[in-house]
């Protein structure tokens, strides 16, 4: 009878342990798939919205759209940090959650800049954030890097695909400079445009008419000519690239993926110096025709100065 009660005691304890092991499982969540499951879920809902790696505080933005007074419509800091929720921006500058990357989309519109036919929805540096007086020159150097790639492109009659301009190094008048030359705006050239061409990158420089040419003469846009041009020979097409631009004193580098480089350098960028410059990105779209269009998409975009 002893015996009989300490086995029954012993099985009692077997029982009240296993029970006891079991109910601590559930609650540490080993057997808890449900649990594991929703993990999962929340982390491929992460994965899947990237945000790109874009500081908007130096940039202002000009979109194909008009405002009341005729005039292209910019969005300036802080108000472009908040440009997903602006309804009148939200379909030419847009995120892409799953690429991590901001679309620049522009067509033919009415809505252009002046000295071009072109509409844009392009980015414009802003070395003091809402202020265009504040640049910088070759002396004063600039390194830009973008990631980006064509999501879009309309085709012209000829079968080619439409070009756009991704980036851009512009030209400025000082103040004083306007004055001199009795201009009314502080327009000047741009020393270089990069084209996104049939999938393709091709550059476009300024040259002197005349390489004797002094200040104010050097300060007429009348006193630059376009260069023959320059094609990359590595062809991008729809995929991501790198591009770097580095300036200095004299000298201005384009650098595609890392392997092929464009040199400036003689003359015409040392006589460069004498503007201000500001960076420009996006997409500058270069077609009137009907119905065309393009989407650019930037993953990246650094900028800086020494």
């Amino acid at each position: 009878m002893h015996n009989y009660l300490k086995e029954l005691v012993v099985v009692i304890l077997v029982v009240f342990i296993s029970q006891n092991a079991t109910a601590q499982q559930t609650d540490s969540g080993v057997s808890g798939l449900p649990t594991k499951t929703a993990k999962k879920k929340t982390k491929k809902r992460n994965k899947r919205a990237k945000q790109p790696k874009i500081d908007l505080s130096h940039w202002k933005v000009t979109l194909p759209i008009s405002n009341d007074k005729g005039k292209p419509i910019e969005i300036e800091p802080p108000e472009i940090f908040n440009f997903e929720h602006i309804e009148i921006a939200k379909p030419y500058m847009y995120v892409d959650p799953k690429q991590g990357a901001i679309v620049f989309h522009a067509m033919p519109t009415q809505s252009t800049t002046r000295n071009t036919k072109y509409s844009r929805s392009e980015l414009r540096e802003q070395m003091i954030p809402g202020d265009n007086n504040a640049n910088w020159t070759f002396s004063d150097g600039g390194y830009l890097k973008a990631k980006i790639a064509m999501e879009a492109s309309s085709k012209a009659a000829n079968g080619k695909y439409h070009r756009t301009i991704i980036l851009q190094i512009h030209g400025r008048l000082t103040n004083e400079q306007k004055e001199l030359i009795g201009q009314d705006d502080n327009n000047a050239p741009p020393i270089l445009k990069v084209y996104w061409d049939n999938g393709k990158i091709r550059l476009k420089s300024k040259v002197l008419k005349n390489t004797k040419l002094e200040t104010p003469a050097l300060l007429y846009e009348e006193a630059w000519d376009n260069d023959a041009g320059f094609n990359f020979e590595q062809e991008v097409g729809f995929r991501k690239f790198i591009l770097e631009i580095k300036v200095s004193e004299g000298k201005m580098v384009v650098v595609l993926n890392k392997n092929e480089y464009k040199t400036y350098e003689g003359v015409h960028m040392e006589k460069w110096g004498i503007f201000e410059n500001y960076f420009k990105a996006g997409n500058y779209f270069q077609s009137r025709d009907n119905g065309s269009f393009s989407k650019v998409k930037f993953y990246e975009l650094e900028v800086h100065h020494n």
